[in-house]
């Protein structure tokens, strides 16, 4: 239906296997209390270039075979642009990322860490897109989406699948929503496992297309986006809107400051520091919407990632 099935997420955990981290699954009884359910964190913070995206770029990349000698290339922000520059160097092959101007430190320094080319191009989608396709032109580098692939979107789906296998089930799930790559993943995983768990995505309000798609049942572009969550900028694309809008019960939008609350109760009660898109899990489940919720008691949260530029932040 999607071109991307359970049977695909199954080979990319194997695939993988050895190659990612299986990240821990962290609770807190302080936070159970503050959210009045049960919280399993599944830290993809703590995942090699510290976040989810070398899930699905691992799995893309080994699946290029012969057409990988050129090298790949993608657009991103940041974390996929870190995840397909150490995919890549540990296959031997070249990575020429393109990163908007805008793209936070702490990223860039990662994926020039990794020996990546890197191309800044300005911050809209088609600059990144017309940038990508000039670099492939010049060196004839395999493209690797961000989400919208289907070898992306199973290796994504390996990580709600470690958290089912080791703390499940849950009577819901909910992950973070930028492209929705890692919530399509986390859809096609829970339905297969748990067919009737519930599955949430969360989302800040000022780029909020993915809660306006839903709501609307077609997909909303992204325009103008204005949060501090900087790996949640980006447009859902048609692959993933067909998959969440089948899939996903609500996006649940939080504000920054919901966010950086989040980003605190974190350090503070799990002693980790995230980037802000991983605490909108948390924002989420502490907002009033999804309080209102009932018959949900035990659930399961993927934090996405660790970048964090602190010099982004509100003083």
């Amino acid at each position: 239906m999607y071109g991307v099935n359970f049977g695909n997420v199954l080979a990319a955990a194997t695939r993988i296997e050895g190659i990612v981290a299986h990240t821990p699954v962290l609770t807190s009884p302080i936070l159970d209390s503050l959210a009045g359910r049960r919280l399993f964190f599944k830290c993809e913070n703590l995942q090699h270039v510290s976040a989810f995206k070398f899930r699905g770029a691992s799995n893309a990349v080994a699946l290029l075979g012969s057409n990988a000698q050129n090298g790949v290339c993608t657009h991103s922000s940041g974390n996929h642009a870190q995840a397909l520059a150490l995919a890549a160097k540990q296959n031997g092959i070249p990575a020429y990322i393109v990163m908007p101007e805008n793209a936070p430190k702490v990223k860039i320094a990662g994926v020039r860490n990794h020996g990546a080319e890197i191309t800044f191009c300005e911050p809209t989608l088609a600059a990144r897109e017309n940038t990508a396709a000039a670099v492939i032109e010049r060196t004839g580098a395999s493209f690797i989406h961000p989400y919208d692939n289907q070898h992306v979107i199973a290796g994504q789906g390996t990580a709600a699948l470690e958290l089912i296998a080791e703390s499940g089930p849950f009577d819901a799930l909910i992950t973070p929503v930028g492209g929705g790559g890692l919530l399509s993943g986390t859809c096609i995983t829970t339905r297969a496992l748990l067919p009737e768990t519930r599955i949430f995505g969360a989302e800040p309000t000022g780029a909020d297309d993915a809660a306006q798609s839903l709501a609307a049942g077609e997909l909303i572009p992204q325009t103008c986006p204005n949060t501090i969550c900087d790996g949640l900028l980006t447009s859902l694309c048609d692959l993933t809107f067909k998959i969440l809008n089948d899939h996903v019960e609500q996006i649940i939008t939080v504000t920054d400051d919901d966010v950086l609350a989040a980003m605190k109760l974190i350090q503070q009660h799990l002693d980790m520091v995230v980037e802000p898109s991983s605490a909108t899990v948390l924002a989420a489940i502490l907002n009033e919407n999804f309080r209102a919720l009932r018959g949900i008691d035990s659930i399961g949260l993927i934090l996405s990632g660790g970048n964090l530029d602190t010099s982004t932040l509100p003083p």
